[in-house]
C-alpha cells in the first residue's frame, strides 16, 4: 500500500535510504546521496508538505518517494534536446527501496501517473539501475539539469499517454 508518510515513519525511512545508498555503492555509484542524504530536515519538510509517500507493508516500510507537483527550479534550464512539453507536471524525487520488495519503482510510477500523468525525474549518471528503470517505465531522456549546488543530473520526462496502462510501467 502506498500512503502519505508520517513523522513517526522517519526511523524506517532512514533505514530504507541507508539500504539504497549501500546498493548504489555496491553498483559503482559512489557519489550520489553522499553522507546521510536525504537529511531528516528535508524529509520533515516533505512530510509537512504532504508530498512524501511510503510503500507500507505488513512488516514495515520498504520504499519511499517524494511526489512534487509544479515547476521544479532545477528543471528551468536543461542542456541537450530539452523538455518534451512545457505543460504542468509533477516530479518524482528521493525515490528509494530497501531491496526487500520487488517492483517499488514500477508501483511508484503507476501511483504518480494516476495523479499527475505528466512526470519528470532525474538521476545521477552513475545510477545505472535507476536509469534502466526510468527508461523501461516510459520516460524519455531529455538532457542534463544541474542541482542547486551545480551537480549535473540526467533528466527524463514521461508524457501522458492514454494508451499506456499502469501495468506497462
Amino acid at each position: 500500500m502506498i500512503r502519505l508518510a508520517e513523522m513517526n515513519d522517519l526511523p524506517e525511512l532512514s533505514a530504507v535510504y541507508a539500504a539504497a545508498r549501500t546498493y548504489m555503492r555496491r553498483e559503482g555509484n559512489m557519489m550520489q546521496w553522499a553522507g546521510d542524504y536525504p537529511p531528516t530536515e528535508l524529509l520533515c519538510r516533505d512530510v509537512a508538505a504532504r508530498q512524501l509517500y511510503v510503500h507500507a507493508f505488513s512488516d514495515g516500510i520498504h520504499g519511499v518517494f517524494a511526489l512534487i507537483p509544479g515547476d521544479d527550479p532545477t528543471y528551468a534550464s536543461i542542456e541537450g534536446d530539452g523538455w518534451l512539453s512545457n505543460a504542468p507536471y509533477a516530479t518524482i524525487h528521493r525515490l528509494a527501496g530497501d531491496g526487500k520488495v520487488p517492483g517499488i519503482f514500477r508501483q511508484t510510477v503507476a501511483f504518480c501517473a494516476q495523479r499527475y500523468p505528466h512526470l519528470r525525474i532525474d538521476t545521477h549518471r552513475d545510477n545505472l539501475t535507476m536509469r534502466r528503470l526510468i527508461v523501461r517505465s516510459g520516460f524519455t531522456y531529455c538532457g542534463v539539469i544541474h542541482l542547486a549546488d551545480g551537480a549535473p543530473r540526467l533528466a527524463y520526462e514521461r508524457l501522458p499517454d492514454e494508451t499506456r496502462s499502469p501495468s506497462d510501467a
